[in-house]
């Protein structure tokens, strides 16, 4: 059973400032190559596609030197990025990460790899442990809600490649922000892989900061 794998790279970092997060430094590798390179010694994994923001898709190509990897314009949004990854996808099998998430664990890889080939849909997850209120357009709270059934999406996502490229195929014209939804609103069955807290996406600088202190721990 073998797998393809995508890593979205088609934002702009809007929210990070005015430098690419997926290009800055934890140490003497990038954030992207963190993210990519803690797959590449798994041997289901036959290619990996990154679909990337125009912008930094140069720099980007410069990473990487390996005939696994397929760098491609991405789209204006997450969604058409996975899209337009998924043309080239080639395998039975395909794992979606983003980009900006460099602490997943190798360990975590292995458990998403096995359990796909047992359910065919899984997200990586982490049990909510704030409690979670609903608030009204005015801010006042609505009621508390039972967390014990709650849990965060996380990346990777993996799914036996037909049933996710029919999902994209029907939902285009649709806004998702990430792939498990997409099957969901089939009623497809997704079902989790539960991970650490510091499988963290970065956003902020905080988010980077975090990753430099803990990358020697996690990895």
């Amino acid at each position: 059973m073998a797998f393809s794998l995508i890593i979205t790279a088609g934002g702009t970092s809007s929210r990070y400032g005015n430098t690419n997060k997926l290009l800055e430094k934890i140490d003497s590798k990038t954030v992207i190559e963190y993210s990519v390179t803690n797959f590449l010694e798994f041997d289901e994994i036959k290619e990996i596609i990154i679909p990337s923001n125009i912008s930094v898709i140069n720099e980007i190509q410069k990473l990487f030197d390996n005939p696994k990897i397929k760098i491609i314009e991405g789209g204006k949004t997450r969604q058409e990025s996975v899209y337009k990854a998924l043309e080239y996808v080639k395998e039975e099998y395909v794992i979606i990460h983003d980009g900006a998430r460099p602490l997943i664990k190798k360990d975590m890889i292995s458990k998403v790899i096995s359990k796909t080939k047992q359910y065919n849909a899984v997200s990586v997850m982490t049990k909510t442990t704030d409690t979670i209120k609903e608030v009204d357009e005015q801010g006042k709270i609505i009621r508390t809600i039972d967390r014990s059934k709650l849990y965060n999406t996380q990346t990777p996502q993996a799914f036996k490649t037909s049933i996710i490229k029919n999902a994209h195929e029907k939902l285009r014209e649709k806004s998702y922000t990430d792939d498990s939804s997409m099957l969901e609103e089939f009623g497809e069955n997704v079902y989790i892989v539960e991970c650490e807290a510091t499988n963290i996406k970065i956003t902020s600088k905080s988010d980077l900061d975090f990753a430099k202190l803990y990358i020697k721990q996690v990895l």
